[in-house]
């Protein structure tokens, strides 16, 4: 068996800030320390910090009054950090700073009189952080045949925004649909679909062509793991998102003799490496490194934890 091992892959600046701001406020702070939601969608990383003692929450009534909360990479409405301050809770604030570029965005449309459509998968963090900015300006977009049945009092003052880990080609699809009903319709200067989004579907793409099989990395409440091996499958090529190799079926790979291997955002390397390994211990299979792309980027710690690097 031959492996293709795609690259960019695994964490994103977003997922790496995040989750160096909860290991610093695990070590630095008294605990326990609490996290609103998961941190980032993958179990393997919410179970690592679970063992720590960090307890995680969908509900801030679990926190105790003057405790340490952190919001997680997907960021969280107003409504949600005026709860935490009447709980006088100390709030340490990880959001991944291109999803906060989505939140003020949405503040600014708002604040201009738009009807802002949100493209996106409804429930999903991101979209329930980024509605709660705006809920009266807001209507989520989840399909092109969503956008027929859209009705505005004014479809001149409309505008467009998109969760961040959508697939390119599905968001570019709805946006093509809204253009076409809404000529006028305002967007913002620079895409909402974040980088990392982006370079992981485009290795996908460009790499999926070789293999007969593509294993993608990631949990199932992963929207842009989801979303990659949506990408492959559209492409003719089988694809099984999962956490390790526990989640592997042999029997996927009867005729099989290239695999592409790559993972979500929220997934940590370690369980690329396992992957890797039991493809090695059961086909022998020989591993190939493709890059499409370097990545080089980083955010800061948030600022209420710099002072204690």
């Amino acid at each position: 068996m031959r492996v293709l091992l795609a690259s960019p892959r695994g964490f994103c600046a977003g997922v790496n800030m995040a989750i160096e701001a909860l290991e610093l406020a695990h070590q630095s702070l008294p605990a326990p320390i609490y996290v609103y939601h998961e941190i980032v969608h993958n179990k393997h990383v919410v179970q690592r910090f679970c063992d720590q003692g960090v307890v995680f929450v969908d509900d801030l009534n679990e926190v105790p009054p003057g405790a340490t909360l952190l919001f997680s990479a997907h960021g969280v409405s107003p409504a949600v950090r005026s709860i935490a301050r009447e709980r006088k809770l100390r709030a340490i604030d990880a959001t991944c700073p291109l999803v906060t570029k989505v939140h003020l965005e949405a503040i600014k449309y708002a604040n201009e009189g738009y009807t802002i459509f949100l493209i996106g998968h409804e429930g999903h963090d991101e979209v329930i952080g980024t509605m709660g900015e705006a809920p009266e300006a807001i209507v989520l977009v989840e399909s092109p045949e969503d956008v027929d049945t859209l009705e505005v009092a004014d479809e001149t003052r409309v505008a467009y925004l998109t969760q961040t880990t959508l697939s390119v080609d599905d968001a570019n699809r709805i946006i093509s649909r809204l253009r076409q009903r809404f000529p006028q319709i305002a967007s913002p200067p620079k895409e909402d679909i974040c980088y990392a989004t982006q370079n992981r579907q485009e290795a996908v793409s460009d790499l999926s062509a070789e293999a007969d099989l593509t294993l993608v990395l990631g949990s199932q409440n992963s929207s842009n793991s989801q979303r990659l091996a949506e990408l492959s499958r559209e492409r003719g090529i089988p694809a099984y998102l999962i956490d390790g190799p526990q989640d592997i079926d042999v029997a996927w790979f009867e005729e099989v003799e290239t695999v592409l291997v790559t993972a979500g955002a929220s997934a940590p390397e370690v369980v690329v490496d396992a992957v890797i390994d039991f493809l090695r211990d059961r086909f022998q299979a020989s591993i190939e490194s493709r890059s499409i792309r370097e990545e080089n980027v980083s955010f800061p710690l948030p600022r209420e934890l710099r002072s204690r690097v």
